[in-house]
């Protein structure tokens, strides 16, 4: 059982899976080039399949929150959701499909958690600074804000990856602002 196999396995099922949530472990197979036991040896089922595929995303996650685009702690606020969404809109459009399919199955929501959280929690620090500076609304407490954001973008990748809407991330970071507070014309020249 190599670490090569198991990587084209996951390539795979993700080409797979993101057109197709129902395909089966024999077509994985077939698309990876290996034996269907080959993907047996690496995943108990599906579901460890698709729970590997959620671990990948979650590393992918921690990668970018870590990396040389990712929000800055000296940042404004306003930059720093900017900077947010635009560091993450790669990894949302590479995992978004796989993450759903998670949860529509059902599955334990740890993986889940394990993508999201990081992300989850950084936002929640943007806001709560952004709404104790004046840069956000406080119209609603930060907890929910944040979690409104999160399902505000992660609807706006679903259009995006359905190709009902072409972004790279700037739109989606203006959209995240104003839905913040921030009016338009300011949130434009933050992302811009």
């Amino acid at each position: 059982m190599t670490t090569a196999n198991r990587a084209r396995i996951l390539r795979a099922a993700e080409r797979l899976l993101g057109r197709d949530p129902d395909c089966s472990l024999a077509e994985v197979a077939a698309a990876a080039g290996v034996a269907r036991r080959t993907v047996y040896g690496h995943f108990a089922g599906r579901d460890a399949l698709v729970r590997g595929l959620v671990e990948e995303a979650a590393e992918a996650v921690r990668h970018a929150l870590s990396g040389p685009g990712a929000p800055a702690p000296g940042d404004d606020p306003a930059r720093a959701l900017a900077r947010f969404v635009r560091t993450l809109w790669p990894v949302g459009d590479r995992y978004g499909t796989l993450i759903a399919l998670a949860r529509r199955r059902g599955l334990d929501p740890d993986p889940v958690h394990a993508v999201l959280g990081p992300a989850r929690d950084t936002v929640a620090a943007i806001v709560a600074r952004g709404q104790r500076t004046g840069a956000f609304h406080t119209a609603v407490p930060a907890g929910v804000l944040g979690a409104a954001l999160e399902a505000h973008l992660l609807t706006l990748l679903g259009h995006a990856r359905s190709g009902a809407w072409e972004d790279d991330g700037r739109g989606a970071a203006v959209a995240a602002l104003v839905a913040a507070g921030v009016e338009v014309g300011g949130a434009e020249e933050v992302v811009g």
